[in-house]
């Protein structure tokens, strides 16, 4: 049996830690209603080990220059936080994670670049979509030290958009041995589309 990476276990521990219960007010609890998630307030050492931030990644420069307000207009709440802040979506929750398709590209869901081709899509069991490679020059990579360790962030070279993350020597049998551990929430598949050579 194969045991997912600590990072995963590190990650998983933030997304579902990140959440709080509010305790309902005594007359609402009569009514029924379902209970509101809200956010915890940020602390500044706990955002340095579990935030996704990376000092690179924010000083380059990318194609597509839209201010935040313009991002927020095209883009949904969630994508929004994962692709402009850097968040991670809760492990096994996105709708890539167990499709495959034989021809295709996935697409960068905030400027519709296109990032992988479906033939690099592998499976991981790691609860995100999973690709041995990214189509040349679609993907930018930086230094993350968050969560205590050094990790390889992976942003969409058009956009800057957070992806996820790179992996090396994992032991998958795929021929690069890496694992670009991508949010689904990030991407757009288009089946018809050919990927660019």
């Amino acid at each position: 049996m194969r045991l997912p990476p600590f990072s995963n276990l590190l990650r998983t521990f933030y997304t579902f830690s990140h959440l709080t219960r509010i305790r309902p007010l005594a007359r609402q609890s009569l009514l029924l209603k379902p209970l509101t998630l809200k956010s915890m307030p940020t602390i500044p050492f706990l955002g340095s080990l579990f935030g996704s931030r990376s000092i690179q990644s924010n000083n380059m420069s990318y194609p597509d220059q839209r201010s935040p307000d313009e991002w927020r207009a095209v883009l949904s709440k969630e994508q929004f936080r994962i692709l402009r802040e850097k968040g991670t979506e809760p492990p096994g929750s996105g709708k890539y994670d167990k499709f495959f398709s034989e021809s295709g590209v996935y697409k960068c869901a905030g400027c519709d670049a296109p990032l992988y081709k479906a033939n690099h899509k592998f499976k991981s069991s790691c609860g995100w979509p999973a690709y041995f490679d990214s189509i040349p020059g679609a993907v930018v990579r930086h230094e993350d030290n968050s969560f205590g360790m050094a990790r390889t962030e992976i942003c969409c070279a058009n956009c800057g958009g957070h992806l996820g993350h790179v992996f090396k020597g994992e032991g998958y049998p795929t021929p690069t041995d890496e694992r670009h551990c991508v949010n689904s929430i990030s991407l757009n598949f288009s089946p018809e589309d050919k990927p660019v050579q």
